[in-house]
């Protein structure tokens, strides 16, 4: 009973390698085919499965600044600082209503651009800037205290958890960390110039806290009581210091990279936003202007163009990771993408859900990661190129964010319980070859879920990505899978629309459309008249011995495990031997099909003033046929070959197409040599004659003297042998042709007859 299972199982495996389609089936990957910008309200896993999703809309509102560079919460969950650049401005957002947020100015400082913002108080919050390093203490709008460190910026700000009233300063060029006492730094009030010593420094409440090698410390995470956090830049270094302060550890080495955020793990370690490029985050950010060519003298000026709308087409050339650090273990890069910049992380957790929400660049793409999963998300993008922050929109609200965003400048939310219309579509799918659409069906679709979906196609023969497309197309529910009658082109997109709930959307995985490729005839790739009076020999059909179907060939199967084997006869036909035999006329030729059908052959011939056509071989799959001439009469011959595709291909889907071949000339007349003429020198032995033949073109002449010597000639004497009728000469030196008292001519032509003459020689 075992041993018949395994035949039926061997059998069943050998029956599908062999009776592969016509048909051919593309898989989508919606992780891989579906842009962020192509992504509403639904989420695809690395995997390829689509989940729930957040919509992303923008608050309608204007802060009036170039750039936005921080985002901090205050204590009043309505109220947002917002550091910007380059007037050195922050303001605070109210986003109460939140249909619209409302700005005022917190604060106008004497600075270019506001790099890092530490709220303290509903009224009171920390600020620094670059270029000039300053830490400014704001209240009410007031800067009650201020100093100038000896730095170039401020990049971050921390608070110890072992001290509330202590915060660390993350600060560049040099990479230090500085620890402010704020009681000491409030009674300090604002310090003037720039304070370069310890104890001037000291004297406002500022110790140093540890340094690092690098140019800038860009980003700072008090872990716990015992260990601050610090990730550098421009090498993307990690470092660990003790809470004390001092020497660091260091955790993760670089090169070229930049640390944008660090984010705390319950388990006790944390996570680590990576930006590997050779460009910091303000040359991303801060994008110059291009610079326009010189005007050259009388030329009028260019006319103005609105690029309010125009989209950047630019392309980040870096790529960024997320690295977990565990409590006790080794580093680990999680999550890799290229073209994409990493810039702020925040936790998102319900109660299915528990994802690092990642904003991200240079085409304000938004991420995730699943820690539970190991696997990362698209969620979509914003309609600006950075979100250089993402921030929990309100304490205890799940599921609800907001984005600080840049080029353009604004404010958007991010909403996972959303249940407005969610939908996804795929970017332009190239089939290779124009085919028709059959059924499109999902990896995993339960039947009661499709009434929660629509799903559209539409397609195109040309590869813009705007013209030439067809409307969108609903595929109807029938057996199991989606599809549309009459359905075809070259370019495919695919829409998902899915009308549910966030906790009732299907989780969809890969989907696979099949398609019936266009049907392109044969063509005729060779086709040879051999000369006749040769035979063919045809050698043994080689039969490979059956072996056990292999893994690989379910995995990647030939093109056409149904295609016959004239290929393998073709390879054992070129070793056959040609043996002479009289009257025999072999004809070769090669048919390829585009598609891999297979085929047959008719090849027929008639004569030239002849009206019905002999079929010599009829419906052959070899790619010969010999036959006998010698009871045909001389003369010229027309031929064709037609070509038909076969089974498996259904009958009213096979096409034939007729190839008129070479034409064929039967001549067994020899040809006929005339004006011999012998004239010899002291030096030299010339013999010249003319050679004719009234059907066929003349091949060569060959001279052969009686004493032995001979010669070839595979040249006429006008040098090209090219006609039916041709002058050869022939020469000897006097040497060979010493002794010879006659010659034997030998003509031929490109039939294989020969004609000779014997001449005297003088």
């Amino acid at each position: 009973m075992r041993l018949r299972t395994h035949l039926s199982l061997f059998c069943a495996l050998t029956g599908v390698l062999a009776a592969a389609p016509l048909s051919k089936q593309l898989e989508i990957d919606f992780f891989r085919e579906v842009p962020a910008r192509n992504l509403k309200a639904l989420a695809v896993r690395s995997d390829g499965r689509v989940l729930a999703g957040p919509t992303i809309t923008e608050i309608p509102g204007a802060i009036p600044a170039d750039l936005l560079w921080t985002f901090a919460a205050t204590t009043d969950h309505r109220a947002w600082l917002v550091g910007t650049g380059p007037e050195g401005k922050i303001f605070r957002v109210n986003t109460a209503g939140r249909t619209v947020f409302q700005v005022e100015l917190a604060a106008d400082l004497e600075a270019t651009h506001v790099l890092a913002v530490c709220p303290l108080t509903a009224d009171s919050f920390l600020a620094g800037t670059s270029p000039q390093g300053t830490v400014s203490l704001v209240h009410d709008g007031k800067i009650i205290a201020a100093v100038s460190l000896p730095v170039d910026s401020i990049f971050d700000f921390t608070a110890l958890r072992s001290d509330a009233n202590v915060v660390l300063v993350a600060t560049g060029n040099p990479g230090r960390i500085y620890r402010i006492d704020l009681t000491a730094f409030t009674a300090a009030g604002v310090a003037n110039g720039k304070l370069i010593t310890t104890v001037e420094l000291a004297a406002h409440g500022v110790t140093l806290f540890g340094e690092i090698r690098d140019r800038n410390v860009r980003r700072l995470l008090a872990l716990n009581a015992d260990r601050v956090i610090a990730g550098s830049a421009p090498r993307g270094n990690v470092y660990a210091f003790p809470a004390s302060g001092g020497a660091p550890l260091l955790l993760l080495e670089n090169k070229e990279a930049e640390i944008t955020d660090l984010l705390a793990d319950a388990e006790g370690g944390f996570f680590a936003a990576l930006t590997l490029t050779n460009l910091s985050s303000e040359a991303r950010v801060n994008r110059p202007a291009p610079t326009p060519n010189a005007p050259t003298p009388n030329t009028p000026p260019p006319t103005e163009v609105d690029t309010a709308d125009v989209v950047r087409a630019e392309r980040f050339s870096g790529r960024s990771q997320l690295a977990y650090f565990p409590p006790h273990g080794l580093p680990e890069i999680v999550v890799s993408r290229a073209n994409t910049a990493f810039y702020r992380l925040a936790w998102h957790e319900d109660a299915a859900t528990r994802w690092i929400l990642i904003s991200g660049g240079e085409q304000g793409e938004l991420l995730a990661f699943s820690p539970s999963e190991r696997r990362s998300l698209n969620l979509g993008a914003l309609g600006s190129a950075q979100a250089n922050a993402i921030l929990p929109s309100q304490p205890g609200v799940r599921g609800l964010f907001h984005v600080l965003r840049n080029n353009a400048a604004g404010l958007s939310q991010l909403n996972f319980s959303d249940g407005t219309a969610r939908s996804l579509e795929t970017r332009r799918l190239d089939l290779g070859v124009a085919a028709e659409l059959g059924q499109l069906r999902f990896a995993n679709n339960p039947p009661n879920d499709n009434a929660k979906l629509q799903v559209a196609v539409r397609t195109s023969f040309g590869s813009d990505e705007m013209e030439g497309w067809t409307a969108w197309t609903d595929l109807q529910w029938r057996d199991g899978s989606w599809s549309a009658p009459d359905l075809r082109g070259r370019y495919v997109q695919l829409r998902v629309t899915c009308h549910a709930a966030a906790d009732r959307v299907p989780a969809l995985d890969k989907a696979v459309l099949h398609y019936l490729p266009q049907n392109r005839r044969p063509q005729l790739t060779d086709f040879r008249i051999f000369s006749p009076n040769l035979g063919i020999i045809p050698a043994p059909e080689v039969v490979a011995a059956t072996g056990a179907t292999t893994l690989g060939q379910l995995l990647a199967p030939p093109p056409r495990e149904s295609k016959d084997d004239s290929a393998k006869r073709r390879t054992g036909l070129l070793s056959s031997p040609l043996v002479p035999q009289a009257g025999a006329q072999l004809i070769y030729w090669s048919i390829t099909d585009p598609d891999d059908d297979n085929l047959v052959a008719t090849f027929s011939l008639r004569a030239e003033n002849a009206t019905e056509w002999l079929d010599l071989a009829i419906e052959t799959s070899d790619p010969f046929v010999q036959f006998d001439i010698s009871h045909l009469p001389e003369g010229r011959y027309f031929t064709r070959l037609v070509a038909r595709e076969t089974a498996p291909r259904p009958v009213a889907q096979r096409l034939s197409h007729t190839f008129e071949t070479d034409s064929l000339m039967i001549d067994r007349t020899p040809p006929e040599i005339s004006h011999p003429i012998v004239t010899r020198t002291e030096s030299v032995l010339r013999i010249s004659f003319e050679g004719y033949d009234r059907l066929s073109l003349l091949s060569g002449a060959e001279v052969i003297l009686n004493n032995g010597a001979r010669v070839t000639l595979e040249h006429p004497l006008d040098g090209i042998l090219d006609g039916q009728r041709e002058a050869f000469v022939a020469e000897f030196p006097a040497a060979r042709a010493y002794g010879a008292t006659s010659a034997e001519l030998w003509l031929y032509d490109a039939a294989g007859n020969s004609r000779a003459l014997r001449v005297a020689i003088p």
